[in-house]
């Protein structure tokens, strides 16, 4: 690992700082994950240290999916509280979410951090897209998925959520909004979803033998302690600030506009992926 100067680590907790506040305003307004923030900023972040191993992206994602655990579960319990979880859906389609979640484990820990930022720049460009031009109004099917297709998108959710180390509102909301549940309640589910998806994976990642080239200062298996602990901080004070702006005016210019914005990251890190 690099040297690492005590004006560098400053530099790196104050830039952390902005990315938490950044990821708790943006989660309560838009009801974006904070996973779809934060994995591209740590990435940024960590590289100003001078990393830049095989393995970055994995301690990316997995300090992700660690924030995730603490703030998935304050949004199911404040979602709960206003009756808004469907916790049939929650039951029925956690045992999928879990096993896709723990391969997708396996399938991260194996794969260098170049085709993790293509993976993630590719399922970026997808939800960016669906941000932009999605309605809450589309729909495919009258009720969600069941037997057969249950057994397929359940795993793949909790497995694609954790190649790109995120929770469950990216890809579960969209599932089901466009399989009729009702829009708030898609969002409150999901946030089950991500509880489901964050705590095997990042347990997982815990267990992950990380080179020092790729290794941050103070980092667990392949989870950055003090990125985590900033994060988590932060975006506990910042998301309802993000919920109070999100009542006060009209969200979906925005969210259409930050779709634009993850079109751009996306985009720079398939060209980081492909070129280096």
């Amino acid at each position: 690992m690099p040297d690492i100067d005590m004006t560098l680590l400053l530099e790196l907790l104050a830039f952390l700082i902005v990315i938490g506040g950044a990821a708790g305003v943006l989660a309560g307004l838009l009801g974006v994950g904070g996973g779809i923030v934060l994995v591209p900023s740590f990435f940024y972040t960590f590289q100003l240290l001078g990393l830049s191993g095989p393995q970055l992206m994995q301690v990316c994602l997995a300090t992700s999916l660690a924030t995730i655990i603490v703030t998935s579960i304050r949004s199911v319990l404040s979602h709960n509280r206003k009756g808004a979880v469907d916790w049939d859906i929650l039951k029925g389609w956690a045992p999928g979410i879990v096993i896709g979640a723990l391969v997708g484990v396996l399938a991260a820990s194996a794969l260098r951090s170049a085709t993790l930022q293509a993976i993630f720049g590719g399922l970026g460009l997808v939800i960016g897209i669906y941000m932009i031009f999605g309605r809450n109004t589309w729909r495919i099917a009258d009720e969600m998925p069941s037997g057969g297709k249950q057994y397929v998108f359940s795993p793949l959710v909790g497995f694609l959520s954790v190649l790109m180390g995120i929770g469950g509102g990216s890809f579960g909301v969209p599932l089901m909004s466009l399989h009729n549940v009702p829009i708030h309640r898609a969002v409150a589910t999901a946030a089950g979803f991500g509880l489901l998806i964050a705590v095997p994976s990042a347990v997982g990642f815990l267990f992950l033998d990380v080179a020092p080239d790729s290794r941050p200062p103070l980092t667990l298996g392949a989870v950055n302690i003090p990125a985590f602990l900033v994060v988590i901080a932060m975006t506990t004070l910042t998301a309802p600030l993000g919920v109070k702006l999100a009542h006060a005016m009209n969200p979906a210019p925005l969210k259409r506009l930050f779709g634009v914005f993850l079109i751009l990251v996306a985009l720079n890190m398939l060209r980081k992926a492909l070129f280096g």
